[in-house]
């Protein structure tokens, strides 16, 4: 046999618990893994769990409460690092959207201990993973920390996911379809089988998110709104989980990334710019020979998309105005030396991509001053 490097997987928190109105029965379970908790969220985050607040409180733990305003930037953990070094914390409680939860997470690794999340939507599914993205005070993604273990405890409470509204939850589903889009790209022809599960599970998600959306958006709260919070939050940090390196994100979050450069793209949500994204990387698969199965693919997401208000273009996310000198640093970024893009099967050049961006994505595609500086079949495994 022939000698593998060590593949190290970090599938899944150590426990998930899910329910109604919940949280005041947490403190225990908390107290189980420190008795000095720091929480930390954002600050309208933080008054949706009053109630674990509460019960923390009252279960006699030494309890600090740090609002977290710019999310996951360096200043921010070096300041979070004092306070909990001074309050001597032994379990970090994570409360909010991704950057509050990928903070926390970032924060209980340097510190060595234990960390709970809980989120507030269903944006994304920072709550399970072992990763936590880092990004500058203005907001720009800079890069990204693999973490050694995934959360401790992860809490869902269903009646703190509802209060986040519908646009959250929407952003949520345009992420977890990037997991299919992404995954069938850069697992290859990798026949190894948690990698194969990790893609069928991708797909299964996929297909979740395409037959219960309309029903969970028009029946809040109900069971198939349920299974769709699940999917989002859950199941999309399965994927990673099981699949390991060998399903990584790729164009579609390298796009986001390069967008987070733009002060103009801050007002859309991380799941947003990744749906946008998704298009994208499908419009480059088209540009690179493999326009019949990547044509129908993205023909079809536009259709969802326009169904349930994920954008399909630069104007929907609010970037109509966008000036060239703007694309070509979004683009730049996205292609700069170690990006997710290059786990695509041929090579991207910037101008390759600002291509695929301004190109109508609702619409076949139509020759272009920008091309790619080379091209190879996109593998074929990928299918709509």
């Amino acid at each position: 046999m022939d000698n593998q490097p060590l593949a190290i997987l970090t599938v899944a928190p150590v426990q998930v618990v899910r329910g109604d109105r919940i949280l005041a029965d947490q403190a225990e379970t908390i107290a189980g893994l420190g008795r000095r908790p720091l929480v930390v969220g954002g600050k309208r985050a933080l008054e949706q769990v009053t109630p674990l607040l509460t019960s923390l409180t009252h279960q006699g733990l030494e309890l600090a409460v740090a609002p977290v305003v710019s999310g996951c930037t360096e200043a921010v953990l070096t300041h979070l690092r004092s306070l909990a070094q001074a309050h001597r914390s032994q379990v970090i409680v994570g409360v909010g959207g991704g950057r509050a939860l990928d903070t926390a997470k970032l924060l209980a690794h340097y510190l060595g201990c234990p960390v709970v999340t809980i989120p507030t939507s269903a944006a994304t599914c920072a709550a399970w993973t072992a990763l936590s993205n880092v990004y500058s005070e203005a907001g720009a993604f800079c890069y990204d920390v693999v973490l050694p273990r995934c959360p401790d405890r992860l809490i869902l409470d269903y009646d703190v996911i509802g209060r986040a509204g519908r646009r959250t939850l929407v952003a949520g589903i345009g992420d977890g379809l990037a997991k299919w889009y992404e995954a069938v790209v850069s697992s290859g022809r990798c026949d190894c089988t948690l990698v194969v599960a990790a893609v069928q599970q991708a797909r299964v998600l996929r297909d979740i998110l395409w037959q219960k959306t309309a029903a969970a958006l028009e029946h809040w709260g109900g069971e198939d709104w349920r299974q769709i919070v699940d999917a989002t939050v859950l199941l999309a940090g399965v994927v990673g989980g099981i699949g390991g390196a060998q399903c990584r994100t790729v164009a579609a979050h390298a796009v986001h990334n390069g967008l987070t450069q733009l002060p103009a793209s801050r007002a859309a949500l991380h799941g947003e710019k990744v749906a946008y994204g998704i298009l994208v990387q499908l419009r480059l698969e088209e540009m690179a020979g493999q326009a019949a199965l990547a044509a129908t693919a993205r023909q079809q997401l536009v259709a969802f998309y326009q169904t349930v208000g994920l954008p399909t273009s630069l104007a929907d996310l609010g970037l109509a105005d966008l000036s060239l000198a703007d694309l070509r640093q979004a683009a730049e970024f996205a292609c700069r030396p170690g990006s997710d893009i290059y786990h695509l099967p041929f090579r991207v050049t910037p101008d390759g991509l600002m291509a695929a961006m301004v190109s109508p994505l609702d619409s076949p595609l139509r020759p272009s001053p920008y091309p790619l500086s080379s091209s190879s079949t996109v593998n074929s495994e990928l299918s709509p």
